[in-house]
């Protein structure tokens, strides 16, 4: 996750956290967004979250602006089988889950291995012998 999202200037900053063996969190910090101002978008092995704050009311005039509002857009590559979850906003964080998902197919599987009695016997025939005699 975390090497394809260093391509650009860093903005918004963000976490990758481990919850599980198979889960994991992004959290965006987002602050000065509403969710209504931004989209998350599961595509393939791709995960792109873009944010772009409504037009100001016009109350007011901003002495200093501090908390950047600029739009942005920001790519995550995922691995095989990670699937984006459910998405969350609060306290202007924005927490996306994922899940690695393997389908059953793909997972290593035991196979359990036969002989044939004719098999068997030949393999144990002289040592059965000499343990009878």
């Amino acid at each position: 996750l975390e090497a394809g999202a260093r391509e650009d200037d860093g903005y918004p900053s963000f976490d990758i956290l481990k919850d599980g063996e198979d889960s994991y969190r992004i959290t965006l910090a987002v602050a000065g967004f509403h969710p209504e101002d931004i989209d998350v978008v599961a595509q393939q092995n791709l995960l792109t979250v873009t944010g772009k704050r409504a037009e100001e009311d016009g109350s007011g005039e901003y002495l200093h602006r501090g908390i950047t509002s600029r739009p942005f857009e920001r790519r995550f590559q995922l691995a095989d089988f990670i699937e984006a979850g459910t998405a969350s906003f609060e306290n202007g964080l924005l927490s996306i889950a994922l899940k690695r998902v393997v389908p059953e197919a793909m997972k290593p599987r035991r196979i359990e291995i036969s002989g044939s009695p004719a098999a068997i016997d030949r393999i144990e025939g002289p040592e059965k012998d000499r343990a009878a005699a």
